[in-house]
């Protein structure tokens, strides 16, 4: 269940309070009340004024021990909050919330005790209840106090020495980190700024392959036999190209040439 928050007005001590002091406060806020308790049971069947004046000046001190507890974890949870876990300072939150709660209630207390010693038997029984209330209430405060201290290290001063050192470290590995950026930028501005080297490419020259005439074949001569008288002629067979020079030869021979000569007038 959480409870609603409550904001307090800021009030200033003209002294300053010392830390480590709210546990010692503490133990008086827990003892007292269980006292007063025992004694108003008592006070039921003896019904003596005497107890009731008693229990009366002893809500007092509770109501007392309750403020000097709030200003006192007040200065010990300012000093301790830095180096506490996340979880640790929402527990220490809920713990203060908690606290200004019981500091209130003490005043309550003290006011319902007031309207019980006027006699009247509804006024006492809820006064009673009420007390009953707050120790137990008080009692799980202080469970969550102490798990403040042994789970999370609350003001416990070895803790405290192992945490500024792991934040020294902590700084010490940034720092370390920051440097190693810093270099690698500057190695990679120098690579950029490094002109490239054109390698220069070997040309090889082409040499190219002579052209091989294959020079014509003579003529083939064919050797046919002659059936009829026995003796072998030889016949020649022409080519192209000699046929083609035989034609021309022809065609200028056909051709005259005529030459006309002009008559005279």
């Amino acid at each position: 269940m959480t409870l609603p928050e409550i904001v307090l007005p800021k009030i200033t001590l003209p002294f300053d309070i010392a830390v480590l002091l709210h546990p010692s406060v503490v133990h008086f806020l827990i003892a007292i009340p269980v006292v007063v308790l025992l004694l108003e049971i008592m006070n039921l069947m003896m019904r003596k004024k005497a107890v009731g004046g008693v229990s009366f000046f002893l809500l007092l001190l509770v109501a007392l021990a309750a403020v000097g507890a709030y200003f006192t974890g007040l200065t010990d949870g300012k000093e301790a909050y830095p180096a506490l876990a996340e979880a640790a300072k929402l527990e220490l939150a809920e713990h203060k919330l908690l606290g200004t709660y019981l500091m209130l209630a003490s005043f309550v207390l003290v006011f319902l005790k007031l309207l019980a010693m006027t006699g009247n038997k509804i006024l006492k029984a809820l006064y009673i209840f009420a007390l009953i209330g707050f120790v137990v209430v008080m009692f799980n405060q202080g469970k969550e106090g102490g798990e403040l201290v042994y789970e999370h290290g609350l003001n416990v001063q070895a803790v405290k020495t192992l945490d500024d050192k792991i934040f020294d470290l902590e700084e010490a590995l940034e720092e370390a980190n920051e440097d190693t950026k810093v270099e690698a930028k500057v190695e990679t501005s120098t690579v950029m700024e490094v002109p490239a080297v054109v390698t220069p490419q070997t040309v090889e020259p082409t040499v190219q392959a002579p052209v091989v005439q294959t020079p014509q074949e003579p003529a083939a001569q064919k050797t046919t036999p002659m059936e009829t008288t026995g003796v072998e002629e030889t016949v020649v067979t022409p080519t192209p190209a000699s046929v083609q020079t035989v034609q021309t030869v022809e065609k200028a021979v056909a051709t005259p040439t005529v030459e006309v000569i002009p008559t005279p007038q």
